[in-house]
């Protein structure tokens, strides 16, 4: 069997399975009774390797180069603790919050690491440095999925949006993977094309799909696009709704579709570590403005527990709409295909 809901599951122990149930009991009963309670650990965690990127995407921090917070790269010191302490509870591990993660030369061994201790490895890259032998480190390291951004099937199109980016690198890089895993008889990683749809390309969705069978890569995701200003819409905005986060409403201004209703499991079930061990909420936390703990001076379980945690839980459940973070959340938005 060589899907990956088999390697998913290949990760699984009694421990990681009750956590599981520890966490969406506690969800469930926070949700109903309007009163966070949190039980075990998340079971999902991201890891930042870096908050440095090549490429200047338009509504990217990294690309803007516009973070508050302080910018650096993951050490293998912060990196180890936090997995020593979260292993036994964790089943998946995405190394990826801002940034490139193969501009962290450390990475790979952190994947390796990583996978040593059974946990589900992923991440996500715009490809540029996955020449022949970074690609057969890759598949060594026991990477389980390489999500690799491709905005576009030509140069004219994807350098709107991936602004530095070259196309052709994107190219050679699936495909020295994917040499690479035949080479070593290895079903790993398995590799999904992200396309994220803005106006520019919107027209290429139907032959990115022929580009990706060509690739013969496991799956492509159309994927919506975060527009920090979009009340006023945006020339990034896809006139096709269906791969649009945001909708035109009566008064003719844009609004997000997601209905953002009181609850948010990723606050039980995951969080986000960046690369100087600050613990985040949420994904959609670019500047840290939420942290909740720092993992060079705190074990993670008082971080998990504490006040600031709690007390973020109970906003959600009390009133999500007024939390700034959560104005772009693109939970239930995203289009598989």
């Amino acid at each position: 069997m060589n899907s990956i809901s088999y390697y998913y599951f290949k990760k699984l122990s009694f421990y990681k399975i009750f956590n599981f149930i520890l966490i969406k009991l506690s969800f469930l009963i926070s949700y109903t009774t309007k009163k966070a309670k949190i039980w075990g650990k998340p079971i999902s965690i991201s890891i930042e390797p870096t908050t440095s990127c090549n490429l200047r995407c338009p509504e990217c921090p990294s690309g803007l180069r516009s973070f508050t917070r302080p910018i650096g790269m993951l050490q293998q010191q912060v990196f180890q603790k936090t997995i020593d302490e979260l292993a036994a509870s964790t089943i998946q591990l995405t190394f990826y919050f801002q940034g490139e993660p193969y501009l962290n030369p450390a990475f790979l061994e952190m994947v390796q690491y990583a996978h040593k201790k059974n946990i589900f490895t992923a991440t996500s890259t715009n490809a540029h440095y996955l020449n022949s032998e970074i690609a057969r480190k890759t598949v060594e390291s026991g990477l389980d999925k390489l999500i690799v951004s491709l905005d576009g099937t030509t140069q004219e199109i994807y350098e709107q949006y991936r602004i530095g980016g070259d196309i052709q690198k994107v190219y050679d890089g699936i495909k020295n993977i994917q040499f690479w895993k035949e080479k070593l008889n290895s079903p790993t990683p398995f590799v999904v094309i992200q396309f994220l749809v803005v106006k520019p390309n919107e027209h290429q969705i139907e032959e990115a799909k022929l580009i990706a069978k060509q690739l013969k890569v496991n799956d492509i995701v159309f994927k919506t696009a975060q527009i920090y200003d979009f009340e006023n819409g945006s020339p990034l905005i896809p006139a096709q709704e269906k791969y649009s986060r945001y909708r035109k409403n009566a008064v003719g201004k844009y609004e997000l579709k997601n209905k953002l209703l009181n609850k948010c499991w990723r606050m039980w079930s995951s969080c986000v570590i960046t690369w100087d061990g600050d613990v985040l909420p949420c994904c959609f936390d670019k500047d840290a403005q939420n942290k909740t703990g720092n993992l060079q001076h705190q074990k993670f379980d008082t971080i998990w527990q504490n006040h600031s945690y709690q007390k973020f839980r109970n906003s959600i459940l009390k009133s999500r709409k007024e939390i700034e973070i959560c104005q772009n959340c693109t939970e239930g938005t995203e289009v598989f295909l």
